[in-house]
């Protein structure tokens, strides 16, 4: 089943990153795109040259076995290395040279065949191990492929972190998340080398092919990586239902705050009929006007002086900052709904509104979501603390 997964995710990788290379090439910088291809199609390479099935096409007699253990580790190197020349890439600019992780990849591929062949490794039925007299160059083979990939792929997945960080929301920024994981899941496959650097140095032979959980964790970072990469190609059909999806959620999450509103104003809801005529983007919409409703409606109940107090209290009870103006106005509403049970207006019907101003429905349904959260937790003790506002706010004129 693991290997299954792991053909599976490399045949992905191989597809994904070539046909982004291909339909790239005109939108996006060749240099960088090759980057990200070549990391890809190396650590998909390198998983397919360990699996069972590879070995049993090729064989694993002597040099054939140890060659490809060698090969499969030099094609991880050039996946880390093209990660980082990716990520400086998209930092620094197009152009720029890659600077010192250049010299140390070729640095560490060099050294790394000089290592493997002092070593005298050789391939046993499916365990590779030391010549006689090399364990300690096998060793050192190891720990240096172990502490090259830890920097390279650690500096790969800061620097789309901070990328992702900043990003807008939308694909690019789902887009850089999906590399990050990609590169976390390749941090724990490279770091599980310290269970095979353990064993070899205690009992001079190491498992020549992925264990289990080595093979997940390379299959899943492939699987991220070409996902994260290749997002463009597919993000599209999935963002619709995504989209729709995130609708009823905001439209679900603001129900309270509407379900009170047409409580103290019916006539703002007409009935919609079973369902949801127009989808549910109209069905928002609606909801979100008709809150607007409400909230003009009941515009003479609104105390005058109670924003500032109800501001000082949640400053005092140490509200986030984040959260202070959507308390404020969960408040409000909160005692506008109060004094509109008593029958106490604070400005004659025809007050000018002072509602938002004109903005766009994702906006004012996001908003609206801030302040039905903060109406549900503390609208009970805004309404018992409603009288103990107004003494204050009149004690204070």
């Amino acid at each position: 089943m693991t290997e299954t997964i792991a053909y599976f995710c490399c045949v992905v990788a191989f597809a994904g990153f070539g046909y982004k290379l291909i339909q790239a090439r005109h939108t996006q910088p060749r240099r960088r795109m090759w980057f990200l291809s070549a990391f890809g199609m190396c650590i998909a390479g390198g998983i397919m040259l360990l699996t069972p099935a590879m070995e049993n096409a090729v064989g694993v007699e002597e040099p054939i076995g140890s060659l490809l253990n060698l090969a499969a580790d030099l094609l991880k190197i050039g996946a880390m290395a093209f990660a980082v020349a990716f990520a400086h890439s998209l930092k620094l600019g197009e152009g720029k040279r890659i600077g010192w992780h250049a010299l140390l990849s070729w640095a560490v591929v060099a050294a790394e065949i000089a290592l493997f062949f002092l070593s005298g490794s050789y391939r046993v039925g499916e365990h590779t191990a030391a010549g006689p007299g090399g364990l300690g160059w096998f060793v050192a083979y190891n720990v240096l492929f172990l502490v090259y990939g830890l920097i390279s792929l650690l500096t790969f997945s800061i620097v789309f972190a901070r990328f992702a960080r900043h990003a807008d929301p939308g694909p690019l920024r789902t887009g850089l998340w999906l590399l990050v994981g990609g590169g976390v899941s390749a941090l724990g496959w490279t770091f599980w080398d310290v269970d095979d650097i353990y064993i070899l140095a205690t009992t001079g032979a190491v498992d020549a092919g992925e264990d289990t959980l080595s093979a997940i964790l390379a299959a899943l970072s492939v699987g991220l990586a070409g996902a994260g990469a290749t997002l463009s190609v597919w993000g599209p059909a999935l963002a619709t239902p995504f989209r729709l999806l995130g609708t009823y959620r905001t439209y679900r999450r603001i129900e309270p705050l509407w379900a009170a509103l047409r409580e103290a104003v019916p006539g703002i809801a007409l009935d919609p009929g079973p369902g949801m005529p127009g989808g549910v983007e109209f069905a928002l919409y609606r909801r979100v006007i008709e809150i607007r409703d409400g909230h003009l409606a009941l515009r003479p109940y609104f105390d005058p002086d109670l924003p500032p107090v109800a501001e000082a209290e949640a400053r005092k009870a140490k509200i986030p900052e984040a959260r202070v103006a959507a308390t404020v106005e969960a408040a409000t509403l909160a005692a506008a709904l109060v004094a509109s049970e008593a029958g106490r207006r604070y400005a004659p019907d025809d007050v000018p509104a002072t509602y938002l101003d004109e903005p766009d429905i994702a906006t004012e349904a996001a908003w609206l979501v801030e302040v039905t959260r903060e109406f549900r937790l503390q609208a009970r003790e805004f309404r018992a603390r409603t009288r103990e506002f107004r003494r204050t706010a009149r004690r204070s004129r």
